[in-house]
């Protein structure tokens, strides 16, 4: 993990997206930049498309199973 140096302004749009999404600032920020960062590889894709895209992955990915503790 690192740090990211951004504009106060661009914070202040991160902090009130995040409040409207019900998300952290960090996730929120982290969320910008993946879409952003897919729409740029993918520049003929709509948002909706790359979100129907990442939804369709993680629908196929099977969830971790938590390891359980042994019993003493």
């Amino acid at each position: 993990m690192g740090i990211v140096k951004i504009d106060d302004e661009l914070h202040e749009e991160i902090r009130r997206a995040s409040t409207v999404m019900c998300r952290s600032i960090n996730a929120q920020a982290e969320f910008w930049m993946k879409i952003g960062r897919l729409a740029e590889a993918n520049p003929t894709l709509s948002f909706n498309e790359i979100v129907k895209i990442q939804l369709d992955a993680a629908a196929q990915e099977p969830a971790p199973i938590p390891e359980r503790a042994e019993a003493a």
